[in-house]
């Protein structure tokens, strides 16, 4: 009998906790939360003072269970679920569930925290146990239900007026506003021309470069030189007063220093991880994860890192202590500053951690460590590892040179360069910036020769380059998330699954590192914005978080909250039902048909986006096509969308008359020839494919049909084939499954007829619903008919057709056998 069992949140960290904890103590996990709200109309009861109805989680009763077991026969109870908001409330739902079951009386319940998954922290925090936060938990209901009434509120309407399954969320509709408003910018994005006239000097053989920064008396600005003529007389006009040579007319030299970038908190761990190393936000939280809870280091396990959600950038006492140690062991005492560095959180709620993403310990170095890890393990490990030691670190030093170089008296150059001559602790570590290009050019070292006021340099040349001005580029994950910070819109905890609903419901797609809106993302957000702006306003929804952590820190009550939202948000909902599938899913005209002089336009329909030949008032039915993969409602042209209806396209004959034909289905494209169909693969275009890529397809397809059929009957189409599933057989235009117990090999034609005329008459027939008559008693009755009517008619033809064979050769005994089998 274990005294006391300690619940946390994964079996990894429960492994490593037992560990430390001994015998006394059981530890079991939780797997995450055990109870959520009930999925239906009601579970948030508006009308009762928002009480919140659980139900345990399907997925999660087992271990539940398993907890349930323990406890009788523990004598305590330790909730150690993670040092968070969600942490607090799992172990509060526990708490709740086992007190409902009556399984805590006389049983002390002790909430504990760990930071970081080490002997020292775990043991310590067992000694300084508390109770449940009321305030962190009640933020986290107050959280809870206010996505509830937002999704199960707006997600219906979005169902009835734009698109069955989707959704709208609290957070991640703001998220979603900010992608597409990007993709609005980049649609009315007006490029300009310019360009740049940069000298191309040397000294004592030395080359640099030097950019223009006065032309004829005046301050040379982005777009002065805007045009081929104007950049080429100014470049003439400049060479004539140049005279092949430059004055150098100003030297300014300084020293620069730089300060390294803070620890990381959740939301610049994603954002780095996804510069540095290529990670998106899930993958980033995920591998964290795993070097939080522990790793098997060669027969000692430990949590390799603290606690990885958190928006502080402090750190403790002792890892400070730590952290310089190392930096003495590892880059000599010169490169500890005199004093610890401390920085400043950004975010005005952070709470939700005492310290920074730090290693437990950075005497643990990354080469050390590495080889315990997974790849993705070492690699963010070793981004936490340098980011930590050289925030410690003396500063970078730069000297810097700006020197100013006239051609005559009229037009001037500048050239700026920097030497590195202290590293500090870019020794260790520099950050990445979004730039246009993705990196970051701050440790670009540009050298210049030695000059003073006076020298005469060498002009080698006048270099004319035209640009065009780009718009703003698209989201990366990373630049969404600083995004999201900055605006203060949900928490760094939840942008990984922010993001990952975003994709889920193919609102956006990663193209790239970019972010793509979908048709489906632009229409939602637009019906969106123009119906409930409030809901989706940046500034109201970061009101709204700090009203949340208002809640936790115990100065606002959670159900007053709910209130003033509900009162609000309710007329809203119930006003905007009256709304009209058109006015939501608006159409854009493109154009009209030359052939039939009807409009087109493109639309969302509920099957997705497609483009529309005519109207329904037309006598004639409009015709439809859907958008191809990489097209879109607002940007499709009409010449893209004529070529739409192309299809079906005929490709020719096959040698045995039939006709092959491609076209566009259900389940995507597809080779047609008579009766029979064959996908196309990935990589094969509809529009394009011929009759000699039809025909290797249909060999394929063909082969593939013969490798894996295990019977065929001469004289019909009936073949037995394994399928991914399991055998079933095939005339080529009906399938039926093979009853469990019957041996493929030993059905007889008769039987597999049989079968099929069953399936066939259980199917529902084309054009609508199954009607009430087609029963499961129906069904079996018209089987049995079918059964009987192909029996005799097999009967009368058994004489004349051959006994069935097997794919590969069969005796004739075996053939016997299964003729006598039906009979």
């Amino acid at each position: 009998m274990s005294k006391n069992l300690v619940i946390v949140e994964s079996p990894a960290k429960a492994k490593t906790i037992k560990k430390y904890l001994g015998k006394d103590f059981e530890v079991l996990a939780s797997y995450g939360h055990v109870r959520d709200l009930v999925p239906k109309d009601g579970a948030v009861d508006v009308a009762n003072g928002f009480e919140m109805k659980y139900q345990v989680i399907e997925k999660n009763e087992k271990h539940v269970r398993a907890i349930i077991s323990a406890l009788k026969d523990s004598d305590e109870l330790w909730l150690a679920t993670d040092p968070d908001r969600e942490g607090e409330a799992i172990s509060w739902h526990l708490a709740e569930l086992l007190r409902e079951k009556n399984l805590l009386k006389n049983k002390p319940v002790r909430r504990v925290v760990f930071y970081e998954i080490t002997q020292r922290e775990v043991q310590n925090a067992i000694q300084h146990p508390r109770d449940i936060s009321d305030d962190l938990v009640n933020a986290q209901q107050a959280r809870r239900a206010l996505d509830y009434l937002v999704g199960f509120n707006l997600s219906p309407l979005l169902w009835r007026k734009v698109q069955p399954g989707l959704s709208a969320g609290r957070v991640q509709s703001p998220a979603l506003r900010l992608i597409c408003e990007r993709e609005e910018e980049i649609k009315a994005f007006i490029p300009r021309e310019y360009w740049t006239l940069e000298a191309q000097a040397e000294k004592a053989g030395q080359g640099f470069s030097a950019k223009l920064i006065e032309l004829a008396g005046r301050k040379a600005e982005q777009f002065t030189l805007n045009n081929t003529v104007g950049a080429l007389t100014a470049k003439n006009m400049v060479m004539k007063a140049a005279q092949g040579e430059l004055l150098v007319a100003a030297v300014d030299k300084k020293q620069r220093r730089r300060n390294p970038a803070p620890p990381f908190t959740t939301s610049t761990l994603q954002q780095e991880a996804n510069r540095k190393l290529g990670f998106t936000a899930s993958r980033t939280m995920r591998t964290a994860q795993q070097l939080y809870e522990g790793v098997d280091l060669g027969g000692e396990t430990l949590g390799l890192i603290t606690y990885m959600r958190t928006d502080s950038v402090n750190l403790a006492q002792d890892a400070l202590a730590d952290v310089r140690q190392t930096i003495a062991d590892q880059f000599g005492a010169s490169s500890v500053p005199p004093e610890p560095r401390f920085f400043k959180t950004k975010s005005k709620n952070a709470q939700e951690a005492h310290e920074a993403v730090r290693p437990t310990s950075a005497a643990r170095l990354p080469r050390e460590v590495g080889k315990y890890l997974t790849p993705d393990q070492a690699k963010l490990y070793e981004l936490i590892w340098k980011r930590t030691v050289a925030c410690q670190m003396t500063q970078a030093v730069f000297d810097t040179v700006a020197v100013e170089l006239r051609a005559g008296t009229d037009h001037a150059f500048r050239a700026n360069g920097s030497v590195l001559i202290e590293p500090g602790f870019i020794a260790v570590y520099n950050q990445s910036y979004d730039t246009p290009t993705g990196k970051s050019d701050e440790d670009d070292e540009k050298r210049l020769p030695a000059m003073e006021v006076g020298d005469r340099i060498k002009l080698v040349d006048l270099v004319a380059d035209q640009h065009v001005t780009e718009p703003p580029p698209r989201y990366t994950e990373a630049s969404l998330v600083k995004t999201l910070e900055e605006y203060d819109i949900g928490r760094p905890s939840t942008y990984a699954s922010i993001i990952s609903t975003l994709q889920a419901r193919d609102y956006v797609r990663l193209d790239g590192k970019a972010f793509t809106p979908t048709d489906v993302g632009m229409i939602v957000n637009r019906f969106l914005t123009e119906h409930f702006g409030q809901y989706v306003d940046y500034e109201f929804t970061a009101h709204l978080e700090d009203d949340l952590d208002a809640v936790s820190r115990g100065e606002k009550q959670w159900r007053p909250l709910l209130a003033e939202f509900w009162q609000q948000f309710k007329p809203r909902i119930d006003e905007k039902m009256e709304l009209s599938r058109s006015e939501v899913s608006e159409a854009r005209q493109i154009g009209i048909d030359p052939v039939s002089g009807k409009p087109i336009s493109a639309r969302l329909g509920r099957f997705g986006p497609f483009v529309q030949i005519g109207t329904k008032e037309d006598e004639d039915k409009p015709r439809f096509a859907s958008l191809r993969a990489n097209q879109r409602i607002d940007t499709i042209t009409l010449e893209q969308a004529l070529a739409l209806f192309t299809l079906p396209r005929s490709l020719g004959t096959l040698p045995s008359g039939e006709e092959v034909q491609v076209n566009i289905g259900r389940f995507g494209p597809y080779v047609r020839h008579g009766s029979s169909f064959v996908s196309l693969k990935k990589d094969d275009d509809p529009y394009t494919i011929e009759l000699p890529r039809a025909i290797e397809l249909i060999e394929q397809k063909k082969e593939a049909v013969e490798a894996a059929t295990i019977k065929i009957f001469d004289g019909t189409e009936i073949r037995i084939i394994k399928g991914r599933f399991g055998p079933y057989i095939s005339d080529g235009k009906r399938r039926a499954r093979i009853p469990k117990g019957r041996e493929a090999e030993t059905l007889s034609v008769f039987e597999c007829e049989a079968y099929l005329a069953e399936a066939e008459a259980a199917a529902p027939k084309k054009g609508g619903k199954r009607g009430k008559a087609t029963t499961k008693a129906a069904t079996k009755t018209a089987a049995k008919k079918a059964t009987k009517t192909v029996a005799k008619k097999a009967t009368k033809k058994a004489a004349k057709r051959a006994a069935p064979r097997k794919a590969t050769k069969t005796s004739a005994k075996t053939a016997g056998e299964s003729d006598g089998g039906a009979g």
